[in-house]
């Protein structure tokens, strides 16, 4: 368990950090920049993930805020903690501030926002989506999350036939995620994927979203079928889970007939990526910096009444030779 709790360690890291740069990690509450100076005279603009206990969405904050705070205005996060009617009462509180120039956000549900959306739109402040769209939305930061798991699924595929054959099926465990359209698209696509590229696999699908899930769904999948080699994630935390529990559990980091696949990539994955012996072959990162700095110009935008246009972010493959470019461009 040490590495798992090295991990949770991390994470509390970060949320130290992000606490630090002036969001709150606490569910349900509004956070503020720490200097009340800042947007004083413009207002301030909103952002609202599902949950900060996703590390890519706690990266795109640090990029996001300054871009923000740069332009003139406050910054607001909250953290729903995964629950819809603390995430709508959160934006209802932005809605009543009275000087909130315009909010974005990735709902817990989306049809459970409309109502809010529509309240925020009578009251002239315009809610953007950030990887998908709803009802009610002026513009969105869009991700194409069914193309990205089909891309995995398709080449983790190719893999499984070269590797085992076509001819007993294959276990493969899906940590999949159906509660959120990005979670739901990633994980039909990467089962399509699979279907497509003619493998023959034995598929257990488990729901996660966070890096524990990851770890406990591994767990769990050796305990039913100890030869399991092939992880298909549709998130980067489940599938950071996943790897340290293939290693608690004595998986061979070089191991040549493991497969572990993700859409999604921080820092601690791209570091494991960049050894070409790595068994996490499969990687398509949305990099954090670009992710959050597409969200904090479209934030700035509306609030400053410009004109708006959805923005498609292209997911590109890691690859040892390119991983270290990645984590370059974090920096």
């Amino acid at each position: 368990m040490k590495s798992r709790n090295l991990l949770r360690a991390a994470a509390v890291i970060s949320g130290i950090v992000l606490l630090a740069t002036g969001c709150s990690s606490q569910a349900g509450s509004t956070a503020t920049t720490t200097d009340a100076s800042v947007g004083s005279g413009k207002g301030a603009v909103a952002m609202s993930f599902g949950g900060l206990d996703i590390q890519i969405w706690n990266d795109m904050l640090t990029f996001m805020k300054p871009m923000v705070e740069t332009a003139g205005y406050q910054f607001l996060v909250d953290d729903p903690a995964w629950k819809i009617q603390t995430q709508v009462s959160d934006w209802e509180s932005w809605v009543a501030r009275g000087d909130v120039k315009a909010i974005m956000g990735y709902p817990v549900q989306s049809d459970s926002t409309v109502a809010v959306t529509g309240q925020a739109d009578a009251a002239g402040i315009p809610v953007l989506g950030y990887a998908s769209a709803w009802e009610g939305t002026t513009a969105s930061v869009l991700i194409d999350n069914h193309a990205d798991g089909l891309r995995l699924g398709t080449d983790a595929g190719k893999w499984i036939v070269e590797k085992y054959g076509s001819g007993t099926p294959v276990p493969v465990a899906l940590l999949g995620y159906r509660d959120t359209d990005l979670g739901r698209e990633r994980t039909e696509g990467i089962v399509e994927g699979l279907q497509a590229a003619g493998a023959n696999v034995s598929l257990n699908e488990s729901s996660v979203i966070s890096l524990d899930d990851g770890y406990a769904a591994v767990q769990n999948q050796l305990t039913a079928q100890p030869n399991t080699k092939v992880w298909l994630s549709m998130g980067n935390d489940p599938a950071l889970g996943a790897y340290q529990a293939l290693i608690d559990s004595g998986v061979d980091p070089h191991a040549s007939d493991v497969l572990l696949g993700n859409v999604d990539a921080t820092d601690d994955i791209l570091n494991i990526v960049k050894d070409p012996q790595s068994f996490w072959r499969l990687v398509y990162i949305l990099p954090a910096r670009q992710l959050g700095e597409a969200n904090a110009q479209m934030l700035i935008d509306a609030a400053d009444g410009k004109p708006l246009k959805d923005v498609t972010i292209s997911s590109t493959q890691v690859t040892p030779e390119n991983a270290e470019s990645f984590l370059l461009a974090n920096q």
